[in-house]
């Protein structure tokens, strides 16, 4: 009889089951990667320093801006603390990756460092041993880094870099530019490197900018040009507050079409006027 079987299946009702299956899944997809990228920005916002410190003479100041992909999360950071000697040290820097991973190590790195510095002031220490350190971790990822010790008693800056975008100066004489000094590679990658450090001695009024790539480069904007961009805000607003000049370089990232993370780090040197950065 025909009607003891049933009627067979109707296959638009089929399709349309089907159909709404695939868009739970999805949607479930989409849910947890929405979860991994809050729960990496959390994160990433308490990795990240509550404050910064000031000497005598040193205002420091900062800017951070995540991705314009919500889901593609990386691991820039930036600290500033005063040292066992009373010098104070800068990093930044940027971790390989965009996601939970990436903002993990970039917490270990940032860790590493800081820990490291309070057993020696020498960046070239600093940086040798945060890179042997990861290494013997067997992470698999690296990070780019730029650390910096300035005295405030003597006014000396030392500074060394592995792989990451290089500084930018201005001082009250006129003078500025893209510090090129010469670096080592990322940290993470060779064991046992030996990182370059450039001396200098801030004799006059001025300020440093450091930066990470999400600020001067993007899909069709080159490194150079941003770097460009950023030395003539740097040169024209040496004397402003630090949080006015960091808001003001970190705008140079809407500039580059990034989606990648950002990060700004300022510090203005009001010393005495009487020689140019030598």
């Amino acid at each position: 009889m025909r009607g003891q079987h049933g009627d067979p299946p109707d296959s638009a009702q089929t399709l349309l089951v089907t159909l709404g299956r695939l868009v739970d899944q999805a949607l479930e997809r989409i849910r947890i990667q929405r979860a991994r990228a809050e729960l990496a920005m959390a994160l990433q916002r308490h990795m990240l320093p509550p404050e910064l410190p000031d000497l005598p003479g040193l205002r420091v100041a900062a800017r951070y801006s995540p991705s314009r992909d919500g889901l593609d999360v990386g691991g820039d950071w930036y600290d500033a603390f005063v040292m066992s000697d009373g010098s104070l040290g800068l990093s930044i820097g940027d971790v390989q990756g965009h996601d939970v991973e990436a903002v993990a190590f970039m917490g270990q790195v940032r860790t590493s460092v800081r820990a490291i510095a309070e057993a020696t002031s020498d960046p070239r220490e600093v940086l040798g041993r945060a890179n042997n350190l990861l290494i013997s971790m067997g992470c698999g990822l690296f990070a780019t880094c730029c650390f910096i010790r300035f005295d405030p008693v003597t006014r000396d800056l030392h500074v060394s870099r592995a792989g990451h975008v290089p500084m930018i100066w201005a001082t009250a004489g006129g003078g500025y530019g893209v510090a090129l000094d010469s670096g080592g590679p990322p940290l993470g990658i060779v064991a046992r490197e030996q990182y370059p450090v450039t001396h200098r001695r801030l004799t006059e009024a001025g300020v440093l900018v450091l930066l990470t790539d999400g600020v001067v480069e993007g899909p069709t904007y080159p490194m150079e040009a941003g770097l460009a961009e950023v030395a003539k805000l740097v040169r024209a607003g040496f004397d402003a507050d630090p949080d006015v000049l960091a808001s003001a370089v970190i705008k140079v990232a809407d500039l580059t079409g990034h989606r990648d993370d950002a990060a700004v780090l300022v510090a203005r040197y009001d010393g005495p006027v009487n020689g140019p950065l030598s």
